[in-house]
């Protein structure tokens, strides 16, 4: 329940200030249900993310606005952004998850250039 709630709080504002570790969890949760809406339109799939979103509102958001922008892309919708203050109760790290936008993306990571021993066999 508590990872239904979470998903369904992310997509309705677009982001969400919760635990690092809530945050790690509800992110391929939600992209799961943004793969699935990716396609547009469809009642098989629309189901599915109603059995799991608490909000039909959130749903019908999801597969006609969030779904279509991501439509080109083929994962990583969401971002985790880790803040510097601690919950004041428990000192629970804090995070930030958010929808990505249209215009940001997400750099390829690189691999550094092998170089050679300088013998050859």
């Amino acid at each position: 329940m508590l990872l239904r709630n979470l998903a369904t709080a992310l997509l309705e504002h677009g982001k969400i200030r919760t635990t690092l570790a809530k945050a790690k969890e509800v992110q391929p949760f939600t992209e799961k249900l943004i793969t699935l809406a990716k396609d547009g339109w469809n009642l098989d799939r629309f189901r599915r993310c109603l059995a799991v979103l608490t909000s039909k509102d959130v749903t019908f958001k999801l597969f006609h606005e969030i779904g279509p922008r991501y439509q080109g892309r083929p994962g990583g919708y969401t971002r985790i952004y880790k803040l510097a203050k601690v919950r004041q109760g428990d000192a629970a790290p804090m995070a930030v998850i958010a929808l990505l936008g249209q215009s940001e993306t997400i750099k390829a990571p690189t691999r550094p250039a092998v170089v050679g021993s300088g013998r050859r066999s």
